[in-house]
């Protein structure tokens, strides 16, 4: 046994902060080696990580366990203990030694901790010698987690006693202590199953979207000396409208602290003040935490006494507000979308315990690689050091609470469920990166949900609550006042996602779940499942990524969405969801385009971008006119609520880039092709042949939305003042020019157009649709026996195929600015598409098949493309002689990109039957 031969230094800034880490961690007691014969074994893995063969009996996540809260002096309990099954925890195995060898922190159930089987009941027996440097002061037996019940006896005492199975707890042994070896034994009992306490999507027999259970000890065992008064847990509070940061010392009652702040070595401001307390600290000129500026403070509180520790916080404050008309999520007082993942924290070597802390890091820095700026952490609380690591990299957390398993309550399951999500929101409401508190998932063991969300906001009022994650998937609406968030999970993405109402924003809590299964990296090879379709390669699932976040992006102004969460990171047992696999060997995607898309989403939630779509509508964003839309009549640019066809199409542009700054943007009337959005002394309006510059609008970041800076006239701006618009310039001569509505009255919200129809095709006329791929237009779109399918017509042909050949053009069933397609011999029947074929099928006026049948018209290549209203990304494509909607490079075999333009455009032609 090694002891710690010295102090490290003081906690500083947060580069400092990975010195101390890893001085720590060189540092650290290597753990001692029972008086025993048991061996680790460790089994084989359904998957190996990179890190799985670097974990061994001496080096067990070695890192000191609580950056929060800092001390330097530990002795790491990590390592090989005793291990043994039993029937209950009624008859520990004083001085018995146990046949196997367990690797602690890893779950029973995992292949590294070398048993890889469940127990409902078990015990852990080690031995220990405290160092002679620590006499005089009391030593403190740590544990990360354990699940769930925990009963704990030093030298045959019982210390102490838990519940729980996802906060750190501690138990005083020092009365049980003696000299030399001490003997100590943890008794858990875990049986997982059957609604008494929170789980998650821990399950004893694992299928589908539950998973294997993680059972025992699964974080850091440790133990430390402290003073007789000593400090317990730092509650840090940031307030940036006060400019400080509002401290509660928790621990030993009524004793005095003294609390200093560091940045860069440097103390920048000091307070003293007593136990349970808050002290304020005053933080000049503050450097506020974000994602793009992940910024920590140093913390260093001494105790009267002796007791000193360190920890970190970051200075940024939350809220939500009405943003450019809707509601939503702040960050320092700005609207930040958040676009992140859903993190369930698996491993296939160590389940809930990843292998190595640098693993734990790796699965945060890739997702922040690939554009993320959010993660979720889905049903599971992680240990300490990853919420470090979010801290550190600029990840904000949604914080889930782990659910009960969903059924019907048995006596304490509440109680228990209640008393865990205190304890977690206690534990973590000093972590700057979490800004969500999200108590229920989909209804799961749901209930009285107002209630929870004001227990959960009597324990931290600083931060949303999302009170039911997806809760329109199992459960009725709940009552308004319930929570900060309207949350939809909608994994096929349709514009059927609620909206935000006067005090809740709008998230897309989950969506996507694209698969992709990778030969020799499957949990259970050939058994892997997506929520949506599998796709063959890298450049077929990047694609359908691509077009599914373009939709995204399309909602943050159509619809007010306020943040999106895809699932997932990396596949979880045998859902293949993810952008890496399980082991997190293989990218599944492309980075570089992942990136890409999801730092557009965030320009467009900026300002600094316009939609990847290119016909758009612009939204008055000014409180009190959100529902009128910019639009020309006569010539003239105006703003109107829209109510009429000729207005929507007035009020649809074609955005093009810019006519003399490519890096700019130019708009182009959707009814008047070749004239441009511009200004002419002081007016904006429409024109033939336009000057280039005033025709030409750069995107700035407006309040909420985008400004549209002239290319011509620098500093000046398109802005409404009652129904006008005009080109204006903050504090100009006119008189609605004010220093106060002009922000508002320059930001427009960018979004998906009021005439969806790119192309035009002629209503209530019958029309029929050639094929335009080279070496096939003879054939035709037509339908036989229910399908769709192109079949050669000619003049010849009978008048049944002509008949079949020949559709209606109408109004689209779900949308008036797009088109269904009537069977011109079946009157009443459409041409719609149910699990992507497309078939003739008799309008049911339900909203999915209205959807299913609607179509909007784009320009082709040689025609037009028909494209769903409600399948993103995907069109009317013909595969030799069926018809289905497809994606470019998607899923399917037929989905090949380079014939896939021609294959979705159609020559609209002459009926072939009158």
């Amino acid at each position: 046994m090694r002891i710690l031969g010295r102090r490290v230094g003081e906690h500083v800034n947060r580069r400092v902060l990975g010195v101390l880490v890893g001085l720590l961690t060189a540092a650290t007691i290597s753990p001692t080696v029972p008086a025993h014969a048991a061996e680790w074994v460790p089994k084989t893995p359904p998957l190996s990580t990179p890190w799985t063969s670097q974990v061994s009996p001496t080096n067990a996540l070695p890192e000191y366990p609580r950056p929060q809260l800092v001390r330097t002096e530990w002795q790491n309990l990590n390592g090989v203990w005793e291990f043994a099954g039993a029937p209950n925890l009624n008859n520990p195995p004083f001085g018995r030694p146990l046949a196997e060898g367990v690797l602690v922190p890893y779950p029973i159930e995992s292949a590294l901790s070398g048993i890889k089987r469940h127990e409902d009941n078990m015990f852990y027996r080690r031995t220990f010698t405290v160092p002679s440097t620590w006499n005089g002061r009391r030593v403190k037996l740590n544990f990360g987690a354990v699940t769930w019940e925990t009963r704990v006896w030093v030298n045959g005492q019982q210390v102490g006693t838990h519940t729980g199975g996802f906060d750190a707890f501690s138990f005083d042994i020092t009365p049980a202590l003696q000299t030399g070896a001490n003997e100590i034994i943890v008794g858990v009992h875990s049986p997982i199953d059957g609604s008494r306490y929170p789980i998650g999507k821990q399950r004893r027999d694992p299928s589908g979207i539950f998973y294997t259970a993680a059972s025992g000890i699964w974080q850091t065992v440790w133990l430390e000396p402290v003073q007789n008064a000593h400090i317990t847990r730092l509650d840090t509070t940031p307030d940036v409208p006060g400019g400080v940061l509002d401290l509660v010392v928790q621990g030993t009652a009524g004793s005095m602290v003294n609390a200093e702040v560091r940045s860069g070595g440097q103390v920048i401001s000091a307070r003293a003040g007593l136990t349970g307390t808050h002290i304020r600290i005053p933080i000049p000129n503050a450097r506020l935490w974000s994602p793009d500026d992940p910024f920590l403070y140093d913390l260093r509180v001494t105790m009267g006494g002796g007791d000193v520790v360190t920890g970190y916080f970051g200075m940024r404050s939350l809220g939500k507000a009405m943003v450019g008309g809707a509601m939503r999520p702040l960050l320092n007082g700005k609207f930040v979308f958040q676009i992140g993942t859903l993190d369930q924290g698996y491993w296939p070597d160590g389940i809930y315990t990843a292998p190595t802390d640098e693993a734990l890091r790796w699965d945060l820095e890739r997702q922040k690689a690939l554009g993320f700026n959010m993660v979720r952490k889905h049903i599971k609380v992680e240990p300490a050091r990853w919420f470090y690591h979010a801290d550190r990299l600029g990840l904000m957390v949604w914080q889930d609470m782990p659910s009960l398993d969903a059924v019907d309550e048995v006596p304490n399951g509440h109680a228990n469920f209640e008393s865990e999500l205190r304890r977690m929101i206690d534990q973590l409401k000093g972590i700057t990166s979490i800004v969500q508190w999200v108590p229920f998932n989909e209804g799961w063991g749901e209930y009285d949900a107002g209630r929870i969300v004001n227990l959960v906001r009597s324990i931290d009022n600083t931060r949303l609550v999302n009170h039911n994650s997806g809760s329109n998937c199992c459960v009725s609406d709940p009552d308004p006042g319930n929570g900060d968030v309207i949350d939809d999970h909608a994994y096929q993405i349709t514009t059927a996602t609620r909206q935000p109402d006067a005090g809740r924003v709008a998230m897309l809590g989950e969506f996507g779940g694209l698969g992709r299964r990778v030969v020799g990296h499957e949990y259970e090879p050939g058994k892997g499942f997506a929520y949506g379709a599998l796709h063959p390669d890298e450049l077929s699932l990047t694609n359908r990524y691509v077009e599914i976040t373009k939709q995204v992006a399309r909602m943050v102004h159509t619809r007010g969405l306020s943040a999106s969460v895809y699932t997932e990171p990396y596949d979880v047992e045998n859902e293949v969801n993810g952008f890496y696999t399980y082991d997190r060997r293989v990218l599944k995607m492309t980075e570089a385009r992942v990136r890409e898309i999801n730092q557009k989403v965030l320009a467009i939630a900026r300002g600094t971008a316009v939609g990847p779509d290119d016909v758009v509508s612009l939204r008055v964003t000014t409180a009190g006119y959100t529902d009128r839309y910019l639009r020309h009549q006569n010539g003239l640019a105006r703003t109107d609520v829209i109510g009429t066809d000729l207005g929507r199409l007035d009020a649809t542009f074609h955005v093009r880039p810019g006519l003399v700054d490519a890096a700019c943007l130019s708009f182009e009337s959707r009814n008047f092709p070749g004239q441009f959005l511009r200004h002419a002394n002081g007016r904006v309006g429409i024109a033939s042949n336009p000057n280039a510059g005033d025709a030409t609008f750069c995107a700035r970041e407006g309040v909420g939305g985008t400004a549209l800076e002239s290319y011509n006239v620098r500093g000046s701006f398109v802005r409404h003042f009652n129904e006008n618009v005009h080109l204006a310039r903050s504090g100009g001569p006119n008189p609605w020019d004010t220093a106060t509505s002009f922000a508002a009255d320059t930001t427009w919200a960018i979004g998906q157009a009021l005439w969806r129809s790119g192309a035009d095709l002629p209503l209530d006329q019958a029309r029929s649709f050639q094929v335009t791929t080279p070496g096939f237009t003879d054939r035709y779109l037509r339908h036989r026996d229910s399908l769709a399918r192109t079949d050669v017509v000619t003049s010849a042909s009978d008048a049944l195929l002509k008949a079949d050949a020949t559709f209606v053009i109408r109004r689209g069933l779900a949308d008036p600015t797009c088109y269904s397609l009537e069977s011109r011999n079946f009157p009443g029947q459409y041409l719609r598409h149910a699990d992507f074929r497309v078939r003739l099928s008799v309008n049911d006026n339900t909203d999915l098949f209205r959807r299913d049948a609607t179509f909007c018209a784009q320009p082709g290549s040689g025609g037009v493309r028909l494209e769903s209203v409600n399948e993103l990304g995907t069109n009317i494509r013909h595969y030799q002689e069926e018809v289905w909607v497809a994606s470019n490079g998607g899923a399917h075999m037929y989905d090949n990109p380079a014939s896939y333009i021609q294959d979705v455009s159609w020559a609209v032609s002459s009926p072939w039957a009158p």
